[in-house]
């Protein structure tokens, strides 16, 4: 047995969490996409059958409050807020990424004008967006500059606090870029932000339930994530909106909803907000989605699995796995784009090939799946509620057999 083989299979002897795989529904294949979407929880199916069989086949509609559905996007909420660092009573659950960016920046936007115009800075009419983001944000932050008389300028992670001033209203960032897995310094650009009297919106699809946020330690106003990739709530699960608390009576939705009226049973036609984070919330929840996530949580909470337990082995992982590169790949083939430092490495390693398209489909058919970005980037997420370090050590050694 090779060397890296034998070291797999000694760290996956002694990995505390090496058990919740059995959790998951998954075969010979290594599966290193939870980046894009998480493997399936083992007892969701049988959870969803209840929803679907007895709640609503049976309970019909006194689901809405005999199954906890109507309060089901506050509840869920608050199972994901000590995930991103979070108190209760700070996240709601519901709509897509793409729309709670929207609510959330449209939302900073209005907030920073109101201090404006209370004559606590100049006018705010400049909206700073993550040059290399994913693109629906960029589309997203183009609508709402749009939508609130501002202008949009792209700016790098790195770039933004020169950019900042006085003008700024808000600053759309992704805590991890999705492409590279770069982790960018939250902390710091948050203080950054608010040293110019600006609101921070992040983007934590890329980090959430891979690593600490830390959203209340550091006073992020603003932030939204998806539940597909690394709390594995299936494919189009609901995304989450968090307002931080002192915000929340200011929180002002370009999109308000009968489920976020006040009195949402009332049917006025005047719009008057509810109060707390359930003004996030648009339009009936999408409840068999909604309840799949939440029992994808039990995860986390029935084994006591911890953030910090999460990202040691992610970091072990992925310093494994660019070892094995290291090892089998043939010098020149490919190249980190991933940064090396632990500090600004999110659960995924990027690795840039001229033929990438083409090696990741053979890598595939070969029982390894990753993905493929444009032009030349082959992705590789470690998920590690169910990674192994034998799933690395292969991934490793496939992709030097395939390149070779």
């Amino acid at each position: 047995m090779s060397e890296p083989r034998s070291e797999a299979e000694r760290l996956d002897g002694s990995d505390p969490l090496a058990a919740l795989r059995d959790r998951f529904v998954l075969d010979d294949v290594t599966y290193l996409d939870g980046n894009s979407l998480g493997a399936l929880p083992a007892h969701v199916p049988a959870r969803v059958d209840d929803v679907v069989r007895r709640q609503w086949g049976e309970l019909r509609i006194r689901s809405w409050e005999e199954s906890g559905w109507w309060t089901a996007p506050e509840r869920i909420g608050d199972r994901i807020a000590p995930l991103v660092g979070a108190a209760t009573g700070q996240i709601v659950v519901g709509d897509s990424t793409s729309v709670n960016v929207f609510k959330a920046l449209v939302a900073a936007v209005r907030m920073a004008q109101e201090d404006a115009g209370a004559g606590d800075g100049a006018g705010r009419d400049e909206i700073l967006v993550d040059a290399t983001t994913f693109p629906t944000d960029g589309y997203i932050a183009e609508s709402a500059a749009r939508m609130t008389g501002c202008a949009l300028r792209p700016v790098t992670p790195a770039e933004v606090p020169s950019a900042l001033g006085a003008r700024t209203a808000a600053v759309l960032l992704n805590h991890v870029d999705y492409r590279t897995g770069r982790l960018h310094d939250l902390p710091a650009l948050t203080r950054a932000v608010h040293a110019c009297g600006a609101y921070a919106v992040w983007d934590l699809c890329h980090s959430a339930g891979a690593l600490p946020v830390g959203l209340d330690e550091h006073g992020v106003d603003l932030a939204v994530g998806c539940t597909y990739k690394y709390l594995n709530g299936g494919p189009g699960s609901p995304a989450y909106l968090y307002v931080r608390r002192d915000l929340q009576p200011r929180f002002d939705s370009p999109l308000p909803g009968w489920n976020s009226h006040a009195e949402p049973f009332g049917m006025r036609s005047a719009y008057a907000p509810a109060s707390g984070a359930v003004r996030g919330r648009v339009g009936t929840p999408d409840i068999l989605s909604l309840l799949a996530l939440d029992a994808a949580l039990d995860v986390w909470d029935e084994d006591g699995v911890s953030v910090a337990a999460v990202r040691a082995k992610s970091l072990a992982l992925t310093d494994f796995f660019l070892r094995c590169v290291g090892e089998y790949v043939p010098v020149g083939r490919v190249e980190s784009v991933t940064p090396a430092a632990h500090a600004e490495r999110g659960s995924q390693v990027a690795l840039r090939c001229d033929d990438a398209g083409e090696v990741m489909k053979r890598l595939i058919e070969g029982g390894v799946v990753g993905d493929f970005r444009a032009p030349d980037v082959l992705r590789f997420g470690f998920t590690p509620l169910y990674v192994g370090f034998a799933d690395v050590e292969r991934a490793a050694r496939v992709l030097a057999r395939t390149l070779g």
